[in-house]
């Protein structure tokens, strides 16, 4: 595997895939496959595509935590700056029953060299970012679903990354709760200007989250379009955005070549 963290320079591109392969059998048939892929600094990406097509195993391979068979990864990281390239939200938020709600999102900070109480205030402004600074003393088993996916995504957020990884982080939750966090989501990205890779195999949440929407289908798997979506908000009657959401089920079905060149269909702002 060649994949290497990099100081940011003026170019504004966080995080870059180049060739991208994955083999479980060394080679003889392959998950992903070719898989090239930018993503620049503020974009909120959605990377949409049916269960089971490897999403989640691109995203391990971006963090660090599964190396390809082929390619190069490139995550661009900013100088100067106590933080961490790439976090993680998945869909189980994982924390810790023996530690409270503060020291669950605390620990993403240990290991960089911070001292208690700068901890506890970078752990604080982040509850308070997700709206849970009056839950910092309580334990994960006295917290909601929604509530916990929140400390996670706190937890994440506390250790300014470059690039935020979110692996269906409200897939298992209740259709209510999850439009709230959703709404939730498009608040801390605006506030914060953050670069985000959202994991979903759902069409709806991709509309309502991206402001770019890539599509991974195929087998192997492989991205099969790239997609932008107009500013917020968005009527999802409108001709423009109806025509983009049946071409994108056509390429997940594998109903529609993206094109002659094997390239990514590539559609202009709706």
């Amino acid at each position: 595997m060649n994949s290497v963290v990099t100081p940011a320079s003026t170019a504004d591109v966080v995080v870059r895939l180049e060739d991208i392969g994955l083999s479980h059998d060394h080679g003889r048939s392959f998950i992903l496959r070719h898989v090239d892929l930018e993503i620049r600094r503020g974009e909120f990406v959605a990377l949409l595509g049916p269960s089971g097509v490897g999403k989640s195993t691109l995203l391990r391979v971006i963090m660090g935590l599964m190396p390809p068979g082929e390619g190069r990864v490139e995550l661009k990281s900013t100088p100067a700056s106590v933080h961490r390239p790439a976090a993680m939200v998945f869909q189980d938020a994982k924390l810790m029953p023996w530690r409270n709600v503060l020291r669950n999102v605390e620990l993403g900070l240990e290991g960089l060299g911070l001292d208690r109480n700068r901890r506890r205030e970078r752990a604080m402004a982040a509850l308070e970012l997700v709206g849970l600074a009056d839950k910092a003393d309580r334990w994960p088993r006295q917290l909601s679903g929604g509530q916990r996916q929140r400390v996670g995504v706190a937890r994440a957020l506390t250790v300014e990354p470059d690039l935020l990884l979110m692996d269906e982080p409200f897939g298992a939750l209740d259709a209510i709760t999850r439009t709230a966090l959703q709404e939730e989501l498009l608040r801390i990205h605006a506030r914060t200007h953050g670069t985000v890779l959202f994991v979903t195999h759902d069409l709806d949440e991709a509309l309502v989250l991206a402001d770019r929407i890539i599509i991974l289908a195929g087998h192997p798997a492989g991205l099969r379009g790239d997609f932008t979506v107009g500013p917020r908000p968005r009527d999802r009657t409108a001709p423009g955005l109806r025509a983009m959401a049946e071409r994108m089920k056509r390429l997940i079905a594998g109903e529609e070549d993206p094109g002659a060149d094997a390239a990514y269909w590539q559609a202009s702002e709706i």
